[in-house]
């Protein structure tokens, strides 16, 4: 954990942002965003998968069906500085996966397959044909899963901060050694470093701190399952196979993921297109939520 700890906190002082993003642009009031026109509500449902997924839905019943995936230990609170900047003409689901936030916390299982066949239960349970999946980070990874094993549900892909695969991610390993070592209650201190790092640009002090929040919702045991989930699976050798169009989007001062995996994805899904953000990186919807946001939105039309 200390090692962990002093690479984070080492990135940080490289970068020279202040992650608590006091006095920055993007410091808004999500609460008054989320009662905005386009409010929606906290719901649940019992997939056939077996488990209890809370989830935000929010936009025009009649619009175009989005399910948001969120990244490692976070919830559907990740995306609330993108929520209020979807319009009406987005149906849009966003997800506590099973393990996360509000949702049932079962002592296994937390594989890629697991997390991805909890999306077309989902589906099924809230009366979805199909629908566009957009992931980030842990997230991008269950998206590829499901465009791969259920391709007819899926429409179009959002890839966020992502990777051909996280199987050998030196990172990713380090990240692992500390978390092999929690045990709950699981330090704050530690956590709130490991949402810090996701970050190169300065990002609301209240999103970091909800951020931190949904994160020690999460036991040890799921925090260990779960990354192990992502580092034992590798289908990018499958990926080719990805029939829908794709968006991936990331940031160039991500510390987990590279500009050379970025184009290998971009190569291995023929259907693709990439958008690098500048100085920015790896919770780029979280540090530039109207430029993702607006991304994303064309994208979906």
């Amino acid at each position: 954990m200390r090692v962990w700890r002093i690479a984070v906190l080492g990135l940080l002082s490289a970068c020279g942002a202040d992650a608590l993003g006091e006095g920055v642009d993007l410091q808004v009031a999500v609460d008054d965003l989320r009662h905005g026109p386009h409010h929606g509500g906290l719901q649940r449902v019992t997939l056939a998968t077996g488990v209890e997924l809370a989830y935000w839905e929010q936009g025009a019943a009649h619009g175009i069906p989005v399910i948001l995936l969120h990244g490692y230990t976070d919830s559907h609170h990740s995306f609330d500085l993108n929520l209020p900047r979807l319009p009406r003409s987005l149906h849009v689901f966003a997800l506590d996966q099973r393990g996360h936030g509000e949702s049932s916390k079962p002592a296994c299982c937390y594989t890629q397959a697991d997390f991805a066949a909890d999306v077309p239960a989902f589906m099924d349970a809230v009366g979805l044909e199909h629908a566009s999946v957009v992931g980030h980070s842990m997230g991008s990874f269950i998206a590829q899963s499901v465009a791969l094993a259920f391709p007819e549900r899926v429409d179009r892909l959002v890839l966020i901060g992502s990777a051909p695969t996280i199987a050998g991610n030196p990172v990713a390993l380090e990240l692992q050694a500390a978390v092999d070592a929690l045990s709950d209650p699981i330090d704050p201190g530690f956590v709130r470093d490991f949402q810090a790092s996701t970050f190169y640009r300065p990002v609301p002090a209240s999103f970091l701190d909800t951020a931190v929040a949904e994160s020690l919702k999460v036991p040890a045991s799921i925090w260990q399952q779960a990354l192990a989930g992502l580092l034992d699976e590798d289908h990018s050798n499958h990926l080719q196979e990805i029939a829908a169009r794709t968006l991936i989007l990331f940031g160039d001062q991500d510390i987990f993921v590279s500009a050379a995996e970025q184009a290998a994805l971009d190569t291995e899904i023929q259907r693709s297109r990439l958008i690098t953000y500048r100085q920015t990186g790896h919770g780029l919807h979280v540090e530039l939520p109207e430029r993702v946001s607006n991304d994303i939105v064309r994208f979906l039309h």
